[in-house]
């Protein structure tokens, strides 16, 4: 059987599975161009899901299996006759820590800092603590759960929106009903929902409304979920204390976006999964999958995205 990789740390994931499932022939690519040339046969490709292209799809006529090296597999969803396994679960460090970087360099307007080095401008003024502030974070998952241990541990009060009774580390959770109660008590609103028709600008003109002149909008899940035009508005008109966007609906950010310009708004490039060490997270994913996929094919599978 043959397996496609098509990653950067292709060689490392090969030479893991290869002692952990070596029934399988691994090949490997770290570019398009090279897994063009390499489709032959293959039947289960591992690659981040933005990868999987229609083209590089339709060159496998064998294929029966995709194991995304990313949680989300927009691009993916639809495709007829493909099991689907994502890399969900492993993305709550770097996505906690990205939210509190952005929490605390938005509250402590850190692009003015950065500003004033440039200009060796010597300017301070009183730095707002996260301590005894509240967070309330919209969409409560596994991410959630982690980012809440670490807002815990700086002494913050952690709400959430959810369909969840009581969530472990949450002082209160509110049902969507009731999500303008949550954020209008919020000093930092943080979006972490999956994306769909349902969570469709859940954070739009409205939502912002109910919002404090102290909240800080941080978004995290994906750029759907918030209406960018009427947070930049918001921000602009100091509704709401600022935010910080890593996700946008379209990416990567047009040069000539007015988000770019938006006073008090910070905006990343798409960093919340990101890790130095991503490969090692991803690993055990994949080698279970691998193991059960050899052991009883598509039908072994755990938790497929494509049912």
């Amino acid at each position: 059987m043959r397996v496609l990789i098509y990653d950067t740390n292709a060689d490392f994931y090969a030479a893991e599975l290869s002692k952990a499932a070596p029934e399988a022939e691994y090949l490997t690519a770290v570019s398009l161009d090279e897994a063009m040339g390499k489709t032959d046969g293959v039947e289960v490709l591992i690659a981040l899901a933005p990868r999987a292209t229609p083209a590089l799809l339709a060159a496998l006529p064998a294929l029966k299996w995709i194991q995304a090296l990313t949680t989300g597999i927009d691009n993916l969803m639809g495709q007829k006759g493909l099991a689907i396994t994502n890399c969900h679960g492993i993305h709550g460090p770097q996505m906690s820590e990205l939210c509190v970087l952005l929490m605390l360099a938005s509250a402590r307007n850190f692009p003015r800092i950065q500003a004033n080095q440039r200009l060796a401008v010597w300017d301070r003024w009183p730095q707002p603590l996260l301590q005894s502030k509240t967070a309330c974070i919209v969409g409560v998952g596994a991410i959630a759960e982690h980012l809440a241990g670490l807002l815990n541990a700086f002494g913050m009060r952690v709400t959430g929106v959810t369909s969840r009774a009581a969530v472990p580390g949450f002082a209160q959770v509110f049902p969507r009903s009731d999500i303008r109660d949550a954020v209008g008590e919020a000093d930092f609103v943080v979006v972490l929902t999956p994306y769909s028709q349902a969570t469709h600008h859940i954070i739009d003109a409205e939502l912002l409304r109910a919002m404090g002149p102290q909240t800080h909008l941080i978004n995290l899940a994906r750029g759907g979920c918030v209406d960018e035009e009427a947070v930049a508005k918001a921000v602009e008109r100091n509704a709401i204390a600022g935010a910080a966007l890593d996700v946008f609906a379209q990416e990567p950010l047009p040069a000539d976006s007015a988000l770019w310009a938006t006073p008090n708004l910070i905006i990343t490039p798409h960093l919340g999964g990101f890790s130095d060490v991503y490969h090692e997270q991803a690993l055990p994913t994949v080698i279970a999958n691998m193991t059960a996929y050899l052991a009883g094919g598509i039908e072994a599978l755990p938790e497929r995205m494509d049912q």
